[in-house]
């Protein structure tokens, strides 16, 4: 059997200048799996036999395909409960024992590789957000760890960023650690996240892990016991890390007058949006003295009744607005479901997050660090990068995908170019001095602290200030095209697509347009390809086009990029000038996709609308 992969193809080293990874190429996937058992499927399987072989080959390949499409670049996501149209449940507890058992071998596997000898004991913490079906795949999660020898720790509710600070802080310190959680997708979704101390896996690894997966959830009965016969130890390390949150927080404030409450006097409002963050409250900050009267949807509630804890979503920072209004308080904190990112409001209503959240850490950092380079996915406007230069610091843009970003920060520093933050415009950040962690508590804590720090210096223009110069473009969209394909196929029809972009520019056919590179990854310019001798992976193809005319000059940009999640291609188009995205788009549909005969491959419906409107939806 083959199947075609794009998901770990280095960009090659020989790339022009202009340097950009060649189309895809087909590797193998090859499995031979013997079955001495009946087999319960809920699927029929293709069976080719031979008179000459031993025994009958066997190809599961429904079912493998199930296991592997779980991956989402460095997570596993999928449906686990009924209720999402048009989607059947595909992340259910075989499917789940099985990843959490190769990633207990991937883990062992990997310590012994690196210890030279052989590992007796190895630890994993397991958190999970408030999802309803979080109970269930839990004990999915602990019986496969005990069928790979693993010792589970059940942390119960929990963020992202604590699973990976339990591999780390005293006593704890586990060997890895999985965080249970969909971030914002629908109560109906779940997933897992992975870490070991070195951090999270990537990509590659959690291909690896799945396909290793796929082998055994079509090699066994698909059934889970609900029955452990070594039940996991539970252990509360949020207490802990909150604490660590705590000391952090009193350390840099280094109040003059009440060290042990330097919050003491500020209001600060938290929406949790019924997710893993009410701890922020009632845990760090009352602690710490502030005021978090008003607060919203703290509790943890799997069904997320209010609206999608995600701070994008524009109910979560509107509800937060009109709490830090109604309250005339100094800060208000947005997190998603598992607390890996996070966006603000200021004493003045203004929602920051975005563009304005990078640029406002990127204020921070850079007093801090004082030519730092700040690395940020591809979708940041060109007054971000104008904004970044205006205080000392290099931009470096990069693919989208946080993982992405934030591997990308730890390569400069290994490379001597110091990259002190990573950011996405989707709120994750990470900082070199938190473990390169995407951490939204840790972000929101930066904040907090320079915001007191401000105020003891004698200033009362509240966090707002620290961004008041950074220009906003004119038009910002973002529009998506689904990928005609059985899903199975679909991230290659993807890749296909976007390389046929690439190519329709290199050779000239859309006038004005040209790829944004930087060459040899300059980080003054940015740099979204790589042409180092360690280029990384690509999970997924994507590339971002500058765009000038005659009248304007380099007006706005548009990136076209594969989704990981879905069987889409997302469409984002940015522009200083009005009008100028509803002409990018008409560009993209007439010269693009019609002419290359990609519309027949894609749905693009919202952009033929936007293109003839303006107009989206």
């Amino acid at each position: 059997m083959s199947s075609t992969s794009t998901l770990s193809l280095p960009l090659q080293r020989n790339a022009r200048k202009k340097g950009f990874p060649s189309s895809p190429v087909t590797k193998p996937f090859k499995t031979n799996l013997t079955f001495s058992f009946s087999l319960r499927l809920t699927k029929a399987i293709q069976v080719k036999s031979s008179s000459t072989a031993k025994f009958n080959e066997v190809v599961v390949e429904e079912e493998i395909d199930k296991i592997r499409r779980l991956q989402n670049g460095s997570d596993v996501r999928g449906v686990a409960v009924e209720g999402e149209k048009g989607r059947t449940v595909d992340l259910t507890p075989p499917a789940v024992e099985a990843i959490a058992e190769s990633f207990g071998e991937w883990v062992k596997n990997r310590l012994e590789s690196e210890g030279g000898v052989p590992v007796e004991v190895v630890r994993v913490s397991l958190g999970r957000d408030p999802r309803i079906s979080g109970a269930s795949l839990s004990t999915a999660v602990f019986s496969g760890l005990a069928r790979a020898g693993c010792l589970a720790f059940d942390m119960g509710l929990a963020t992202t960023p604590a699973c990976f600070m339990s591999t780390l802080l005293p006593p704890f310190a586990y060997e890895a650690s999985i965080m249970m959680t969909a971030s914002h997708l629908p109560y109906t979704r779940n997933g897992l996240k992975f870490f070991t101390r070195k951090g999270g896996l990537t990509s590659p690894e959690v291909e690896a892990i799945c396909d290793k997966a796929a082998r055994k959830y079509a090699n066994r009965l698909t059934k889970v016991s609900t029955t452990l016969s070594i039940p996991p130890t539970k252990v509360d390390f949020m207490s802990t890390y909150a604490k660590h949150l705590r000391d952090i927080i009193k350390e840099r404030v280094n109040h003059p007058l009440h060290y042990d409450t330097p919050l003491k006097g500020f209001q600060i409002i938290v929406n949790a949006g019924n997710g893993s963050g009410g701890f922020f409250t009632w845990d760090v900050l009352d602690k710490l003295g502030a005021d978090t009267f008003g607060s919203l949807n703290l509790n943890p509630d799997g069904m997320f009744p209010n609206h999608i804890p995600n701070p994008e979503d524009k109910t979560a920072m509107a509800l937060t607005r009109a709490a830090v209004l109604e309250n005339n308080a100094d800060l208000g904190i947005v997190f998603d479901t598992d607390v890996d990112r996070s966006g603000v409001v200021d004493s003045s209503g203004n929602p920051i997050n975005g563009d304005k959240l990078i640029a406002l850490m990127a204020a921070i950092v850079l007093r801090e660090h004082p030519g730092s380079t700040i690395v940020t996915d591809a979708r940041t406007s060109m007054a971000l990068t104008q904004f970044i230069a205006n205080r000392g610091g290099h931009h470096c843009l990069y693919r989208v995908g946080y993982r992405n970003v934030i591997d990308k920060g730890v390569q400069l520093n290994k490379d001597d170019i110091e990259a002190h933050l990573m950011m996405e415009t989707s709120g994750h950040g990470a900082l070199k001095e938190n473990h390169f962690l995407d951490d939204g508590a840790y972000m929101v804590v930066k904040i907090i602290i320079e915001m007191v720090r401000m105020k003891l210096a004698g200033s009362y223009e509240g966090i707002g200030s620290l961004i008041e110069d950074l220009e906003e473009p004119s038009e910002s969209v973002e529009l998506r095209m689904n990928i005609i394909s059985e899903p199975k196929h679909a991230k290659a029809k993807g890749a296909e697509a976007i390389e046929a972009f690439r190519n329709y520019i290199e050779e000239g056919k859309l006038e004005g347009w040209e790829l944004d590179s930087c060459g040899d990854c300059w980080v003054s310019e940015g740099c979204l390809v790589d042409l180092n001798d360690t280029p990384a992976a690509i999970d997924a193809y994507m590339y971002r086009a500058k765009v000038s005319d005659k009248e304007h000059g380099q007006h706005g940009w548009i990136h076209l990029r594969q989704s990981i999640h879905n069987p889409n291609i997302a469409v984002n188009i940015q522009s200083s000038v009005p009008g100028g995205c509803q002409s990018m788009a008409r560009v993209l549909r007439e010269k693009f996709l019609f002419a290359s005969g990609m519309e027949k491959s894609l749905d693009i419906t919202q952009i033929d609308k936007y293109a003839k409107s303006g107009q989206v939806g």
